[in-house]
């Protein structure tokens, strides 16, 4: 547990290697598994094992060899490797738009920020890190499973529970006004299928001057949301984008884009609270056939009930694998391993528990 001057879960980040920890093996082929340190434990491979002894003790960034002579290069998991390897409900927001979250919406310390969903954790641990100790992080999810999924895989990385964290189930448009007061919030992050449904919400409890940041799949959610918006009035212009990351390949002259990208993940919208009684500006436009209809809005939506995960392209997930989840980020806290759960291609090996 962190002393009540160290940031909580930051003793978790330094100091040599002990036992109950994760750490990341790197061998020469850039081959990367993570294991947590047991006394007297081993990581078995077809070309040998490392015993965790060798390691326990060690500074981070030590290279250890086993019992054949491969070498292996130890490193504490970085935030991304864990979101990317996590048990998971949900889809997890990947680092590239947390990062850009965390910035954009400028999550600052000692910020109160509500989130809603929470889906699998991951956006929730970067907000927390952002608004620290003394901040506040009251997170809604409509689905229990994932709650479970999210509390179990937010207290594996902190050490255990977060004093800035509050998790709610429930309908956000409900529940948020029901427990927070009126403009008592600097920001809001949602991550849901149809965030136009929270405008008065979001309106209500959001403070003059904060961000309302939203997290959509497609250009039709993008479309409507930053629509809504503006018929509102009460916040300002919305403003939309997406990231794309494209790693390097980096060996001597041989300098060029990788052949593979984490390219389409999400589009993020953001606006700010307006004074209340203040009519924001509409920017001045080229005329242009920009207004829409009733009909229009079928294209958007043909049947408001059917903004499902189905709807959006998405696997539905069984209620098995969400148990299954559940559980294993519920061990994780006390046992200090996690599993690869259906880790997407790009993400940072294999995850082994021995």
């Amino acid at each position: 547990m962190s002393s009540p001057t160290t940031p909580h879960g930051a003793d978790q980040r330094r100091g040599p290697f002990r036992s109950g920890e994760r750490v990341q093996l790197t061998d020469e082929k850039g081959r990367m598994n993570t294991i947590t340190l047991t006394p007297g434990g081993a990581f078995h491979t077809h070309k040998g094992f490392l015993t965790h002894d060798v390691l326990i003790g060690q500074p981070e960034g030590c290279v250890v060899s086993n019992d054949t002579g491969h070498k292996y290069q130890a490193l504490r998991p970085l935030l991304s490797d864990f979101v990317l390897s996590m048990p998971r409900g949900a889809a997890v927001v990947y680092p590239k738009d947390a990062g850009q979250i965390v910035t954009m919406a400028d999550i600052f310390p000692g910020a109160r920020v509500v989130e809603a969903g929470v889906g699998s954790g991951a956006l929730s641990i970067s907000l927390l890190r952002a608004v620290g100790d003394q901040g506040y992080l009251h997170s809604f999810e409509r689905r229990e499973e994932f709650a479970d999924i999210a509390r179990g895989n937010v207290e594996t990385i902190f050490g255990g529970p977060h004093p800035a964290w509050q998790i709610s189930l429930g309908d956000f448009q409900d529940e948020v006004v029901k427990q927070e007061a009126p403009g008592s919030v600097d920001r809001v992050v949602l991550d849901m299928l149809a965030p136009w449904e929270c405008l008065d919400a979001v309106a209500t409890v959001l403070a003059p001057g904060g961000v309302w940041i939203s997290y959509v799949a497609t250009v039709t959610q993008l479309s409507r949301t930053a629509e809504a918006i503006r018929a509102d009035g009460r916040f300002t212009e919305p403003d939309g984008w997406e990231s794309m990351v494209r790693g390097w390949h980096l060996e001597g002259l041989a300098v060029r884009p990788d052949h593979r990208m984490v390219a389409h993940t999400g589009f993020l919208l953001t606006a700010r609270r307006l004074a209340d009684g203040v009519t924001g500006l509409t920017p001045k436009r080229r005329a242009s056939k920009s207004e829409f209809s009733a009909a229009d809005l079928k294209t958007w939506a043909p049947d408001d009930e059917k903004w499902d995960t189905e709807a959006l392209g998405e696997r539905a997930v069984s209620d098995k694998r969400l148990r299954r989840a559940a559980k294993d980020a519920a061990s994780t806290v006390q046992r200090g391993a996690f599993k690869n759960a259906d880790q997407p291609d790009g993400a940072g090996g294999q995850v082994t528990d021995q």
